[in-house]
């Protein structure tokens, strides 16, 4: 590591549980994040800080006035912009350091299977049921580890699926696939602004402890937060031998 390295995550450094090697394992690291939004933009910053060494983004969509109530990556001068460029911007402003790709195309099955195998870990920050399991289904078939989360509203989740362990279930082992599912969007139910900062930063927190070998994973629980009353509940999730996505695995 350069001087100017050491300075810069000199904070990370001084943890015992990262120090100078968990430091170069981030910046050794590839990180994909699904979507640049709400979620995807403190998950953005936040790797963007740590040094993350490559950092794909995938958004399909552009930079509206109505984002900047939450989407954190974003700015009134990026407004029409594509949102992964934007997120890109926001990054290399703070820290020059990363390789960031960003790609502005709707995140289906095809760029899935080109993308995930080439991550050590994947966070999924959309806000659609379908992509969501397109992205799990993706992490299942190449083994890599998938912090979700989620936010509407006053609610959010988070969770880590990683079926590198038997054990531990997948994102439609807990949500199972439902054709019939009807979305619920913020642009019809709202959200409030500071719950997808506490749920990005906390999908941060788990992708960085993966991959320097931090602590122990929300794999196998699912934590729910209603910001009414700042309260959270946890709830321990089982792999489901019956999955139709992982259950013949391990």
């Amino acid at each position: 590591m350069t001087d100017d390295q050491l300075l810069r995550y000199s904070r990370h450094i001084l943890l015992d549980e990262i120090g100078v090697e968990g430091q170069q394992r981030i910046a050794a690291a590839h990180v994909l994040v699904i979507g640049a939004g709400g979620l995807g933009s403190p998950v953005a910053l936040y790797l963007g800080t740590a040094g993350v060494g490559r950092i794909t983004l995938v958004d399909h969509d552009t930079v509206d006035l109505t984002n900047l109530q939450r989407q954190i990556a974003h700015s009134m001068a990026r407004v029409g912009q594509p949102k992964a460029q934007s997120a890109r911007e926001a990054i290399g402003a703070i820290n020059p350091e990363p390789i960031v790709d960003a790609i502005t195309q709707r995140a289906d099955t095809a760029l899935l299977d080109r993308l995930v195998p080439r991550a050590d870990v994947v966070i999924d920050c959309t806000d659609n049921f379908k992509t969501r399991h397109a992205v799990n289904a993706a992490c299942v078939a190449h083994a890599k580890p998938l912090v979700s989360g989620a936010a509407i509203r006053f609610d959010a989740q988070i969770s880590v699926y990683d079926t590198r362990y038997t054990t531990a279930p997948c994102y439609a082992c807990v949500f199972p696939f439902d054709p019939d599912f009807e979305e619920t969007l913020c642009a019809t139910m709202g959200v409030f602004a500071p719950i997808v900062g506490i749920i990005g930063a906390m999908q941060a927190a788990e992708a960085l402890k993966l991959i320097a070998g931090v602590g122990q994973s929300l794999a196998g629980r699912l934590q729910m937060l209603d910001a009414r009353t700042m309260e959270w509940n946890e709830v321990q999730v089982a792999r489901d031998g019956a999955c139709a996505v992982c259950g013949h695995r391990g």
